[in-house]
């Protein structure tokens, strides 16, 4: 009976991420990481003390795009754009195999 009690007061876990441990996760500096935001390319969620919480979408979306700029010396914008287009690409791809498979 304690130990459920103990449980009712813990807060529920978060699948959500911290900015220290974003910076862990991804490599990426922390002030590549704020022109990213200033472009709104990635638009964490803002905890109730302001801090940003990131989502694991944003890990992945950050360390593709880390990779794109450094294989072909982009800059941040220019690398977001790629990585917005092979989203839109994946994305589309993914739907011709819907219908695809709808058809059959």
């Amino acid at each position: 009976m304690e130990l459920q009690a103990i449980s009712e007061e813990l807060p529920v876990q978060s699948d959500r991420i911290a900015w220290a441990q974003f910076i862990e996760l991804t490599g990426v500096h922390p002030s590549r990481l704020g022109e990213l935001l200033e472009m709104e390319w990635i638009v964490p969620a803002k905890a109730a003390d302001k801090h940003y919480l990131f989502t694991r979408k944003d890990v992945f979306r950050v360390r593709k795009l880390i990779r794109i700029c450094d294989d072909f010396s982009l800059s941040p914008t220019g690398g977001s754009i790629i990585v917005d287009l092979l989203e839109r690409v994946e994305d589309l791809e993914r739907k011709v195999h819907e219908l695809e498979s709808s058809v059959e």
